[in-house]
């Protein structure tokens, strides 16, 4: 088969390029990305280098001719690209509705007159949930409060034209985490290893009994990669592993760490919790099985730092 992989360049893509080079029922994968973000590992390392089944395309999701023209013979999208932040960032509004929101409309679009497209996944967030006391699941009322959830749902709702026509799936996926060539270190934990290990001093928005649900960037690559031989219906899912309260993650980190000290800001104020059920049966079907504790993660990543 042949698959299309926007955002491809980034974080997620990055790995999940690892995985579908590797997979005997894929004959060639197509990377499509605008390198906004100066992102360059993807085409460096001995894993891809010179990849017979690997290209890549610059192009923009705006630009609905490019568009078409890439997705000539493809099966299989997994549409990654998007302005990306943290879930409760509230600012640069016109970029995420340009890219996040129209950007997947022009996708849907040019896959709507395509003839070749069988399947098409799109990685939103569980951002679109809302603040949650209670945690959500597949038939939580989405409740989307900042730009960026707001943007990611809006695409959502264009992907849903695609159900019953050919198989799609929404998934909703937790705040992801762990090391990658390709990282962002925006997202809470991977920040924190950052600054634990070369600052030894983390900062902590809150009181820190916040907590997030997340997942580990080789399990949720590993889980898009599987899809493509699954039997998932098409739908929409929660795609997380674990939640974590801020402090704990500290906890742990204040372990590998004993000389670790932390600060907080604005300590008197309560921040917004996100809490996502696991779906038991995706994650089974998808092979999202995690062994390792968080402290045996945590420590792994932090050996993959040069100093």
């Amino acid at each position: 088969m042949k698959v299309l992989v926007t955002g491809g360049a980034g974080y997620i893509g990055t790995e999940l390029a690892n995985w579908l080079v590797s997979n005997a029922a894929v004959e060639r994968v197509i990377i499509y990305d605008n390198l906004s973000r100066m992102n360059y590992n993807l085409f460096l390392g001995l894993k891809l280098q010179k990849h017979p089944k690997l290209s890549f395309v610059k192009g923009e999701l705006l630009d609905s001719r490019s568009l078409r023209k890439v997705l000539k013979d493809v099966d299989v999208v997994f549409h990654l690209a998007a302005k990306v932040t943290t879930p409760f960032a509230a600012s640069d509004s016109h970029a995420y509705e340009q890219v996040n929101h129209w950007g997947t409309a022009e996708l849907v679009y040019a896959i709507e007159e395509s003839s070749s497209v069988k399947k098409f996944i799109y990685t939103s967030s569980s951002g679109v949930y809302g603040s949650t006391d209670e945690a959500a699941d597949e038939n939580t009322q989405p409740n989307p409060t900042t730009f960026y959830a707001i943007s990611k749902f809006r695409g959502e709702e264009h992907v849903r034209r695609l159900m019953g026509k050919i198989d799609t799936y929404i998934f909703r996926c937790g705040n992801v985490y762990g090391y990658s060539k390709s990282m962002r270190f925006d997202s809470v934990i991977n920040k924190f290893v950052f600054e634990a290990n070369f600052n030894k001093i983390v900062t902590i928005q809150g009181d820190g009994k916040q907590s997030r649900s997340f997942i580990h960037i080789d399990l949720l690559s590993k889980a898009l990669n599987n899809l493509l031989s699954s039997k998932l219906s098409s739908g929409t899912y929660n795609l997380v592993e674990r939640s974590i309260k801020v402090f704990d993650i500290v906890d742990v980190l204040k372990q590998l760490i004993p000389e670790l000290e932390f600060i907080f800001i604005n300590q008197h104020l309560k921040m917004h919790e996100l809490n996502v059920k696991p779906n038991p049966t995706v994650n089974s079907t998808l092979g999202i099985s995690n062994p390792k504790s968080l402290k045996e993660e945590l420590r792994e990543f932090l050996s993959r730092f040069s100093f």
